[in-house]
């Protein structure tokens, strides 16, 4: 059933490329577990052992906070058409924000859309796949577009605002890095 790997297979990137919704999770060292779901095209494979997330504002900034205090994290997509599987990626991540020179290097390689908060890149440690067989089947009908009409009318000063008052801290407290200007 569960099948592991040293890196990504092109099969599984392809995989990837097809699925609307994926999910993250990450821990820091004491506190909760974050789990958020995430979706439109917003993940691109820069190969066998290397992803690329951009990742939009929210309500909170988890990711970010733990990442900074320890880099594990899990990526996990379902395939809710066709034929069963579930993808898992382990991995650690580092933080790229928009006052970085890596930025437009991330930019070239996922557009960055209104609302854009940050990218993850991802080293790939290894990859799982499992059966998937108990996962429903659903049908895809479209992206939302809630976040992108609030960020757009919150416009880069109220972003900027935003991340300063709801994104620069943890639930548990912990520092994201996103109330800088």
């Amino acid at each position: 059933m569960a099948e592991f790997f040293d890196a990504l297979t092109d099969e599984h990137q392809r995989f990837i490329g097809r699925q609307h919704v994926f999910f993250v999770a990450t821990a820091a060292v004491d506190g909760r577990v974050n789990l958020s779901p995430k979706g439109g095209p917003s993940v691109v494979p820069l190969g066998p052992d290397r992803l690329l997330w951009l990742n939009l504002t929210g309500s909170g900034n988890e990711t970010a906070a733990h990442v900074l205090e320890q880099n594990r994290l899990t990526l996990m997509w379902t395939s809710f058409e066709g034929p069963p599987l579930i993808l898992r990626v382990y991995g650690r991540a580092s933080v790229i924000h928009p006052d970085e020179t890596r930025w437009d290097e991330c930019v070239a390689k996922i557009p960055a859309t209104v609302g854009a908060r940050q990218y993850f890149e991802v080293a790939v440690e290894s990859v799982q796949t499992s059966c998937g067989y108990q996962t429903p089947l659903m049908d895809y009908r479209e992206d939302r577009n809630a976040l992108a009409k609030w960020a757009e009318k919150k416009g880069d000063d109220g972003l900027r605002d935003y991340w300063s008052t709801k994104n620069a801290v943890s639930i548990d407290g912990l520092p994201t890095r996103r109330d800088s200007r």
